[in-house]
């Protein structure tokens, strides 16, 4: 029998967070636009709204009477996307700043704003 292979460690960090607008910077989804609806640390990946759409075949089930194929958002690498700034209407990288009381804020690389 064969060995199985080891998974790789990914370093378990994602630069966006859930409820953040997202633009699809590569893939065949470029340069929409959404909500992050769930973030996969682990894997680094992110789920966006209306992105990566893929339909699914679903049998009958007490909870789906009908069945038949649904559409639902599938994960992407969250290197493929980018943080939108709704302040400047751009998307932007991410800097991190400390205030006077301790807490960490994320900050808007172009217009310097809270995100």
């Amino acid at each position: 029998m064969a060995k199985k292979k080891a998974k790789a460690i990914v370093n378990p960090k994602v630069h966006v967070r859930k409820g953040d607008t997202v633009l699809v910077i590569t893939g065949k989804n470029a340069g929409k636009r959404g909500k992050v609806l769930s973030v996969i640390p682990d894997r680094s990946r992110v789920v966006v709204e209306g992105v990566n759409v893929v339909k699914r075949h679903s049998r009958p089930t007490q909870r789906l009477p009908q069945g038949g194929i649904l559409e639902k958002e599938a994960p992407i690498h969250s290197s493929n996307v980018m943080l939108y700034c709704g302040k400047c209407n751009t998307p932007t990288r991410v800097a991190k700043k400390i205030l006077e009381d301790g807490e960490k804020v994320r900050i808007c690389k172009k217009c310097g704003e809270n995100i």
